[in-house]
């Protein structure tokens, strides 16, 4: 069994879908981080049967849990100091998503004004619907399966 140390101080990410973590390093921009990032592909779960894990040694306020929360809001997010969980936070489903993903609608300003941030609202909450802000166009494809 593999061992990845434990994290004295910082942020674990556990219970992503097996295979997502790549996205979750991208969209979070961890590579942007100056700090140890580990990642664990296909751990063995209980509850999940595989999983991802990432383990980043850095403070949670780095960390933009509302991409996360759009990610998958089921992902735990559990805050490590002095090598022990003291908080589990609980995402949600975030009202507003800037720059995560982009309008497909060719008519949208975004298409034309390339400096435009690409900001989607969410319309329905029951059924995780996005759309974009100018153009109303929904957002197609989710993004935790």
């Amino acid at each position: 069994m593999l061992n990845v140390g434990r994290l004295s101080e910082g942020v674990v990410l556990d219970h992503i879908k097996a295979g997502k973590s790549m996205t979750i390093y991208h969209d979070l921009a961890l590579d942007k981080l100056d700090c140890c990032v580990a990642i664990i592909k296909n751990a063995r779960s209980g509850k999940m049967g595989r999983k991802d894990i990432i383990k980043v040694e850095c403070p949670i306020d780095t960390l933009d849990l509302d991409i996360l929360g759009f990610i998958d809001h089921n992902i735990t997010v559990n805050i490590i100091k002095d090598g022990e969980i003291v908080e589990k936070k609980d995402l949600h489903l975030p009202k507003e998503i800037r720059n995560v993903i982009k309008c497909k609608n060719p008519r949208c300003i975004t298409s034309i004004e390339q400096e435009l941030d690409h900001v989607f609202i969410l319309a329905d909450p029951e059924k995780e619907v996005y759309r974009c802000k100018y153009c109303e166009e929904k957002y197609r494809g989710n993004r935790n399966k």
